[in-house]
C-alpha cells in the first residue's frame, strides 16, 4: 500500500490553521498555500539521492553534495493545484511544470478530464502531483492514471488536507504512489467536501464562488 507521510512541522500546522479560517481573505490564503507548499516540498524531497561534486570556494576546494541527476516535474491538478506550484518552484526552480485538468461531476462525484499538458520526458522525471485537497480521491486517482498512461513511473502525491476516504481510494488504485499531507481530517460530508477542511480551495485561492 502507499506510504502516507503526515508532515506535522509546527510552522506548517500554524499556517494551516490560518488557511482553514473562513475569515482569511484570498490574498493571504494564496500566500499561505504557497508558503506551506514550499515547506512541504522540503519533506517530499527528503529522500532524493545525492552525489559528490568538487566546488572551488574563495578559499579552497570543497567536496559538496548535489541532487544526483534527478529531473523533477510538478503537476498541479487544475485549478486549485496551481496555488501550490509557486512555493515548490522557489525551492526547485529548474523543475518543469505540467498541468492536468479534472473536474468533479456534481452529481456522480466522478472525475472528468478536460486538459492534459505534460513535459515530453515525464518517463524520466520524478513527478510531484499537487492538489490542496484529497477528498474522494477521484481527481488524484485520475491524474495519476493519466501520468502512468503516458509512461510515468516515479510519482508522489502532495496535498494540504486529506480525508481518510481519499487516502484509501488512492492506496487501493495506486499502491505504489506515496502520499504527503499536512493534515488528515475526520471524513467527507454528503457533498464530497472534507470535514472540517477549509471549504473550496479553488474558490478561496481565486476569489470565486
Amino acid at each position: 500500500m502507499s506510504n502516507v507521510h503526515l508532515i506535522n512541522h509546527p510552522l506548517i500546522q500554524h499556517k494551516l490553521s490560518i488557511i482553514r479560517d473562513s475569515n482569511t481573505g484570498a490574498k493571504e490564503f494564496r500566500e499561505l498555500v504557497e508558503e506551506v507548499s514550499m515547506l512541504m516540498a522540503y519533506e517530499v524531497t527528503r529522500d532524493f539521492p545525492l552525489e559528490e561534486v568538487e566546488v572551488e570556494t574563495p578559499v579552497s576546494t570543497a567536496r559538496c553534495k548535489v541532487i544526483a541527476g534527478k529531473k523533477i516535474a510538478v503537476i498541479p491538478i487544475l485549478r486549485a493545484g496551481l496555488g501550490m506550484v509557486g512555493g515548490i518552484l522557489k525551492l526547485i526552480p529548474t523543475a518543469k511544470v505540467g498541468h492536468i485538468g479534472v473536474y468533479r461531476d456534481p452529481e456522480t462525484l466522478q472525475p472528468i478530464e478536460y486538459y492534459c499538458k505534460l513535459p515530453s520526458d515525464i518517463c524520466d522525471r520524478e513527478l510531484i502531483i499537487v492538489d490542496p485537497m484529497l477528498a474522494t480521491g477521484g481527481s488524484a486517482v485520475a491524474g495519476i492514471q493519466f501520468l502512468k498512461q503516458r509512461g510515468a513511473n516515479q510519482i508522489r502525491l502532495m496535498c494540504l488536507i486529506a480525508a481518510p476516504e481519499g487516502i484509501e481510494t488512492v492506496q487501493t488504485k495506486h499502491p505504489d504512489v506515496d502520499i504527503y499531507v499536512a493534515a488528515i481530517d475526520e471524513r467527507l460530508n454528503s457533498h464530497g467536501y472534507i470535514v472540517p477542511g477549509l471549504g473550496d480551495a479553488g474558490d478561496r485561492l481565486f476569489g470565486t464562488k
